[in-house]
């Protein structure tokens, strides 16, 4: 996955030579339906939608139909899940049929890269095999409002943000100068513990037990995460820092220009432009200087599609089609553009690269250098004892007790490893 080692091929520009045409003239199906169940907020909905109107245009076998439906009372052929939806619909029997065996069995190739070791758990098994396709992975990024730096006095195309001390310079620039919500962050857990501990190669859990009963135990109370949530709290104090309580406000204040920088997954962009109300530049997540060899990486995660297990093998062999389709370059180009979601396979890497987008793509290409920074190890790679959905929520309502100056961030983060452990 790493772009550095990505050559620019005559791919990329045929990737972009198809993207723009007109779309072909819708063609009758044949009555064989395809259900698709997602939950994808509007604007991440609309780029699917466009996808499936674009893929039924040409399909002359079967239709893709969206469906909103729950998932627990029907069996769709399609599912789009993540979160405590993904974690209920793997646990137990297995609901869904392998992505890899499916597109075996259908005879139709699956183009896509190999699964990081930064990227979330739950679609792979054992083997590095895809068990479901990851449509909709990021990683957190910083986004900077460019006309409040310009207020400030700062130029943005030269702002010192690299590490978490320039930032706090810069947020000063940002207070002094009269803005209320100098910085802000969405989803605090999932950016100060889960990234930041992987972004400086240290420790979210530990191995307990022995041999084949070994299991692993939440441990993100260390040092290095004390040391940022207690640094982040004197931020709070100062009013550099605001959290606010839904992490969709968070984005809404920066979106509007109430805050002029935030810590948000990378797919925020997409949202961030099309709203247009804020001049945003995008860059990666700082470190701390003092912890030796940082940064190393971030980790991806995000809604990922299933397939549902017992259907028919014509379906599969539509289902099949449906997933190579979404996969061709014109398309994911599309769909990262659209949506801000990481590529999925090789033509997406290169489009990301490729100057023919201008910088509609900026932030896949800091996501991915991000995610690549350094090769992954065994502590910056996905955990999934801190990606469960509740472990997350635990974090965020532990962490709420240090924005309002109730808690110590050592205390905070002693509390949500106890909560963490005793609800595995």
């Amino acid at each position: 996955m790493n772009i550095k080692c990505l050559k620019t091929a005559g791919l990329a520009v045929a990737t972009f030579a198809v993207f723009g045409a007109a779309a072909p003239t819708v063609q009758a199906n044949a009555g064989m339906q395809i259900q698709l169940f997602h939950r994808l907020p509007e604007s991440k909905a609309a780029a699917l939608k466009e996808l499936v109107d674009r893929f039924n245009a040409q399909e002359k076998n079967a239709k893709v139909v969206l469906s909103d439906v729950d998932w627990r009372n029907a069996s769709p052929h399609m599912l789009i899940l993540e979160g405590e939806d993904e974690e209920a619909f793997v646990a137990g029997k297995p609901r869904y049929k392998a992505l890899h065996v499916l597109m075996k069995d259908a005879g139709v190739a699956l183009q896509t890269l190999r699964p990081p070791a930064m990227m979330t758990r739950t679609p792979v098994n054992a083997k590095g095999q895809l068990l479901a396709l990851p449509v909709g992975l990021s990683t957190p990024v910083l986004f900077l409002n460019r006309d409040a730096l310009r207020r400030a006095g700062v130029n943005p195309e030269t702002a010192q943000v690299a590490t978490w001390f320039e930032l706090q310079e810069t947020l000063g620039r940002l207070a002094d100068t009269g803005h209320s919500c100098p910085y802000t962050v969405a989803e605090p857990g999932r950016v100060m513990v889960e990234n930041l501990s992987a972004w400086h190669n240290q420790p979210v859990a530990k191995s307990q037990g022995k041999g084949k009963a070994a299991t692993m135990a939440p441990s993100f109370n260390g040092m290095f995460q004390v040391k940022h949530v207690a640094m982040m709290a004197s931020w709070s104090r100062a009013r550099y820092l605001h959290v606010f309580e839904h992490n969709s406000e968070a984005e809404q204040r920066f979106a509007s220009g109430d805050c002029a920088v935030i810590a948000a997954p990378s797919s925020s962009w997409a949202d961030f432009r099309r709203q247009g109300k804020v001049d945003v530049a995008v860059s990666r997540l700082p470190y701390h200087e003092d912890f030796p060899g940082a940064p190393q990486n971030t980790v991806a995660d995000g809604p990922a599609l299933w397939a549902s297990a017992g259907k028919k093998p014509a379906e599969y062999k539509a289902v099949a089609r449906f997933i190579a389709f979404w996969l061709q370059p014109q398309n994911q180009v599309a769909w990262q553009r659209e949506t801000g979601y990481l590529p999925l396979n090789r033509a997406g890497l290169l489009a990301s690269s490729s100057e023919l987008l201008g910088d509609d793509l900026d932030n896949v290409r800091v996501a991915v250098e991000q995610l690549t920074n350094k090769p992954t190890t065994t502590e910056s790679g996905a955990q999934p004892v801190v990606e469960r959905e509740r472990v997350r929520r635990i974090l965020d309502e532990e962490l709420a007790g240090v924005w309002a100056d109730r808690t110590a961030a050592k205390e905070a983060l002693d509390n949500a490893v106890a909560r963490a452990a005793a609800a595995r």
